[in-house]
């Protein structure tokens, strides 16, 4: 991979950079999905197996004989994009700033197994509101990094590069800019890092929005990280007293524990996956299979129906990872991490909650009230799943209008 930068004086270097991937590389991509030996098909009639052969044939098929990275290359080129370093490692950012001179500063942060490319969709409708029927009032000046270890950032050649670090970094990064006052969103890896940053509550920081809250009380997410198997019972043993919103919130998150084989492996052994280095194919498959829901959007998008997402948004994302071979780095953060996915990480700054009906779990507003106690936000959405800003572009646009409106 080939890249330019222009250096800058100054200790806080903030160098431009621009994507170039050499022919070659794609090439030898293309070369390597024709070449990949498959397995037998699986034996059952639905996904309990994981990613089934007709999905990932399907995918391998279109990226070896239509994908066209040079599209994504030009979108990702025709934005602001730099490097800075922080604590050692190059953070890779897009820096949209809005034509309009009091937007609000925003940092996004993204997940696994993503990148900046799932906010790409985003960026017009936040930065220039009124081309897309908003007050001007609702523009942000935007900041969308990579994680360490993700896209084009440096990979950490240490421990210590977990969630809290990063949101330390994201402080850094923003001060870097110029940013005295800011507020931050995400989802994923992202949300977890978003409300490590409202625990640290730097004073720049005003408020925090997030599409995957951690609110679930410790209890009840101890209760299920420990049956994951099934053998301890987890439902049987939940506190009396739930609403009818919490017990479905706890069936889902007993699901997902059982179905989290991917989170496990990269927190206990990510060098062990050297195959996603190795093979291109293989490393879609585990990127594809991180949830249920998102499995059947982008199973329905490679069978001929692309709502939601597009192949070229899937395969977007996984070329992305393939050609920066992030694979195994990316996993790492998984070994870094030393919090709970889901429970609160003692948010003290504004808090705003947007749940979707395709997460994860569907976070009870009781639950939320709880874990931010200055909850500005919350509002249940009536479509959209865990990548909501991929897959619901519009609609979260219109939730971090709505989230962060008070503290403008």
């Amino acid at each position: 991979m080939a890249v330019k930068t222009e250096a800058r004086p100054g200790v806080a270097e903030i160098r431009p950079f621009t994507v170039e991937i050499p022919e070659s590389e794609l090439t030898a991509l293309r070369t390597r999905i024709a070449a990949t030996r498959w397995p037998e098909r699986e034996t059952v009639a639905d996904q309990s197996q994981g990613v089934q052969s007709a999905t990932i044939q399907a995918l391998a098929r279109y990226w070896a004989k239509e994908y066209d990275w040079r599209r994504v290359e030009a979108t990702l080129n025709s934005l602001p994009q730099f490097l800075t370093e922080i604590d050692g490692v190059d953070i890779h950012f897009i820096h949209v700033r809005s034509k309009h001179e009091d937007a609000l500063p925003l940092i996004v942060t993204h997940g696994w197994p993503g990148s900046v490319i799932e906010q790409l969709k985003i960026i017009e409708p936040l930065t220039d509101p009124a081309a897309h029927g908003a007050p001007a009032s609702d523009a942000f000046h935007l900041v969308i990094p990579s994680l360490p270890g993700y896209g084009f950032s440096g990979k950490p050649a240490d421990p210590g590069w977990g969630p809290d670090h990063i949101a330390r970094a994201w402080t850094e990064l923003m001060r870097r800019l110029g940013y005295s006052r800011f507020v931050a969103q995400g989802g994923d890896w992202g949300a977890v890092v978003t409300d490590l940053l409202g625990a640290q509550a730097p004073p720049e920081l005003a408020g925090i929005h997030s599409n995957m809250p951690c609110v679930v009380p410790p209890e009840i997410d101890k209760l299920f990280q420990s049956d994951i198997t099934g053998l301890n019972n987890a439902m049987s043993r939940l506190p009396s007293g739930l609403s009818a919103d919490e017990v479905r919130a706890c069936e889902q998150l007993d699901f997902f524990w059982k179905h989290a084989a991917y989170a496990l492996i990269m927190g206990t052994r990510p060098q062990t996956l050297t195959a996603l280095a190795d093979s291109p194919v293989g490393l879609a498959a585990f990127m594809l299979d991180h949830d249920a829901r998102s499995l059947d959007l982008i199973s329905r998008a490679f069978a001929g129906d692309e709502r939601g997402l597009s192949r070229d948004d899937v395969l977007d994302n996984i070329t992305l990872c393939w050609l920066t071979n992030t694979g195994v780095s990316s996993a790492r953060l998984y070994a870094m991490n030393a919090y709970s996915f889901f429970a609160p990480k003692g948010v003290t700054v504004p808090a705003a909650v947007s749940v979707f009906p395709d997460e994860l779990f569907q976070a009870p507003l009781s639950w939320a009230q709880q874990a931010y106690p200055n909850l500005i936000h919350y509002n249940r959405l009536d479509e959209g799943g865990h990548f909501a800003a991929w897959e619901q572009p519009h609609l979260v646009t219109q939730e971090i209008r709505a989230g962060f409106r008070s503290l403008r």
